[in-house]
């Protein structure tokens, strides 16, 4: 057995006197904090005893002390600058009526007049006044060192207050009311990386938005896990046969708020046109966003789309071609297409000069009080922008940029870095709206985002291409509080596509005579002979109304002479539409033929029988019998293009079928990319 010690014996000895608990120990350690201002009032009655005997009725001494009363409670307000002002107000107060109390008490003594009761009811009220605000000051259900747990000061943002928060599953926000003149929002955007860090979250899961009106407030945003990380696919059209001032769905923010495109401008919302800059590395998923931009577009009744891929042709917009006007696939058809923009501009502005409108609204498409067709919204997309600027000129959206907004005419230009070698500043500063996917480095966000944005914490470069989809929208109509918000655009399924593009084909709109006039006349024949490319499942072109217009004189051909080199002499020698100078001399004798080769005769194609959508359905629901009948629950695309052949019909035709059977509830989408469940006819909506 241990011995005992004399001291573990007295201890002992006192914890049971108090009765085994400990509880004066207890008690004298909840009650110390506050025994300093008793003390210090006790303290001042005992002191003013001597006092009155040495300084009773002195002359010289009433002086000092009233000069001491008045410097000490100087010292004190100075002293509690660095502090709250209520501690720095409540400590002046307090040594005010001390001194004074004393002062009087040594002149006349503790008990002269009113002294004697001064001092019992103003000692305990100073002291408890104090004893109230300890006990305040200890909040239990805070964290210690305030709100923020000393986070703030930790990262140098020192006496920043959070004057209010709201926690949401997956995101907490903070108004901060920064110390004013010792701190901006700039310091705010500096510590945000140290926040990042402490936090233990990804470097752009912390944001801020600074104050529009002070810069000594911001609100932090924080969003500790990614909701974006799996991918999102097209919920079909957001306003299917609509207008194009209609918000264009193109993504979703992390907190399931739609990211949408406005492209015409709306005068009742003071908001301008929009001009467009699409810009991310190869594999950071900016073709996908762009191709589900164009099938919203597509979708709307009054805009016409041209569009431009001179480097990877069908590739990208192969699904788009049947709805797109007009698609330039090569280097001379996109310089026409610049050329017919930029003389639609002039044309299409006195059109709506002469009918009263300011800029475009919806009701330039609807036909006009004299009987007048109407004038479709105007889309100019040029994917690889980068070739034609290359090749042609720097400038050479410059023009277009700063002048077709007025027309009703967007330009969107996309392309993998928007530096100054590869676009014109000028271009860059008139497009005014970007949609940043991944990008290499930050120098490479800068081209693309304002600083205000990238202060604000939005991170294209820590995506680079390992997050294809994740995008920053900065455009017109979009709060600014959504400009440093991560977004990920949707994935379109080809089937979907091609039942968009089938869809709304009565839907959409034909290009205005005017804007024909003006681009047949600067484009020529690579305008009025452009490719018109069949709807999905069918060998029909889309209807080509006003797409040929009567002229005084012929359009013009570039096999014609005349004056069009002319008037275009900033093209130089090699125009865009001399397609016959290819360095063959004409005068140059043709060479006798040697031999004749024969070539067979290419088979007459067996003529697809006509079917109506209702025989459509009826033979995709045999198919869909049939795979049912075997056991199968899920089915690909391909799986049907193997039983369609006694129909003699097309991949397209057989992609918006299957669109058709998901929109009726017959087919349902996986977590796999065209893959689909077959759903009971019975429990299908």
């Amino acid at each position: 057995m241990p011995q005992t010690t004399p001291e573990q014996l007295h201890e002992e000895q006192l914890r049971a006197a108090s009765g085994g608990g400990g509880v004066v120990e207890y008690l004298l350690h909840r009650v110390k904090p506050h025994l300093p201002p008793w003390l210090a009032g006790a303290g001042t009655g005992l002191a003013s005893l001597p006092a009155h005997y040495y300084w009773a009725n002195n002359a010289a001494a009433a002086a000092g002390l009233t000069l001491a009363s008045v410097a000490l409670t100087g010292v004190t307000w100075w002293a509690g600058k660095a502090t709250t002002q209520q501690r720095r107000l409540h400590s002046a107060i307090t040594i005010a009526a001390g001194s004074t109390w004393f002062t009087a008490a040594a002149i006349a003594g503790p008990d002269a007049g009113p002294l004697g009761g001064l001092y019992f009811m103003g000692v305990p009220a100073l002291a408890l006044s104090w004893n109230i605000r300890l006990v305040l000051r200890r909040n239990p259900d805070a964290t210690p060192g305030g709100a923020d747990g000393g986070l703030l000061e930790k990262v140098g943002l020192a006496k920043t207050q959070i004057t209010r928060s709201t926690v949401a599953p997956n995101k907490a926000t903070f108004d901060l009311q920064l110390p004013r003149g010792e701190l901006t929002t700039d310091d705010v955007t500096k510590a945000m990386p140290l926040l990042a860090s402490a936090l233990d979250v990804p470097k752009n899961a912390v944001r801020m938005t600074p104050d529009p009106d002070s810069a000594s407030r911001a609100q932090l945003t924080i969003v500790p896990h990614d909701l974006l990380k799996n991918t999102v696919p097209y919920p079909g059209p957001s306003h299917p046969g609509g207008s194009i001032a209609d918000p264009v769905h193109t993504s979703i923010y992390e907190d399931g708020t739609p990211g949408v495109l406005y492209f015409p401008g709306d005068p009742d919302e003071n908001r301008n046109a929009m001009h467009l800059l699409v810009m991310g590395m190869t594999g950071s998923g900016k073709s996908e966003g762009g191709i589900t931009a164009l099938t919203e577009i597509v979708s709307r009744r009054d805009v016409v789309v041209w569009a431009s891929d001179p480097v990877k042709a069908e590739q990208t917009l192969g699904p788009l071609l049947p709805a797109i006007d007009w698609a330039a696939l090569d280097m001379k058809s996109t310089q026409a297409m610049i050329e017919a923009l930029k003389a639609a501009i002039p044309a299409r502005t006195a059109w709506l000069a002469k009918y009263g409108y300011k800029q475009w609204v919806p009701e330039c498409a609807e036909t006009q009080a004299d009987g007048s067709p109407g004038m479709p919204y105007l889309i100019g997309w040029f994917e690889e922008a980068a070739k034609p600027i290359r090749e042609l000129d720097d400038e050479v959206f410059t023009g277009i940029s700063q002048e077709a907004r007025s027309a009703g005419i967007s330009l969107v230009i996309s392309l993998q870095r928007a530096s100054h070698t590869q676009i014109s500043t000028n271009t860059r500063a008139s497009l005014g709206s970007s949609w940043c996917y991944g990008v290499r480095n930050d120098g490479d966000a800068g081209f693309a985002l304002d600083d205000e944005v990238l202060d604000a914490g939005a991170c294209p470069h820590v995506w680079k291409d390992k997050k294809p989809g994740y995008c920053y929208l900065v455009a017109n109509g979009i709060p600014e509080t959504f400009w440093a918000t991560p977004a990920r655009s949707y994935l379109t399924p080809r089937e979907y596509t091609d039942w968009i593009v089938l869809t709304f084909a009565s839907v959409r709109a034909a290009l205005d005579p005017v804007t024909t006039e003006a681009a047949a006349r600067a484009a020529g024949r690579h305008f009025t002979q452009r490719t018109r490319y069949p709807l999905p499942g069918t060998t029909d072109a889309p209807p080509r109304e006003n797409t040929m217009t009567t002229y005084d004189h012929e359009p013009y051909d570039p096999d014609e002479e005349g004056d069009y080199r002319d008037e275009h002499e900033h093209q130089g020698d090699d125009g865009p539409y001399d397609e016959d100078d290819d360095g063959i001399d004409p005068e140059h004798e043709i060479s006798e033929v040697s031999h004749i080769v024969q070539l067979a005769e290419r088979p007459q194609e067996k003529p697809r029988e006509r079917i109506t959508p209702a025989q459509a359905r009826q033979a995709m629901e045999e198919i869909l019998d049939e795979f049912e009948a075997e056991g199968r629950t899920l089915v690909r695309p391909l799986d049907f293009m193997e039983h369609c052949d006694r129909h003699g019909r097309s991949r397209s035709w057989v992609s918006s079928q299957v669109a058709a059977l998901i929109m009726a509830g017959r087919l349902a989408e996986t977590g796999e990319i065209g893959e689909y469940l077959i759903v009971r006819d019975d429990e299908a909506a």
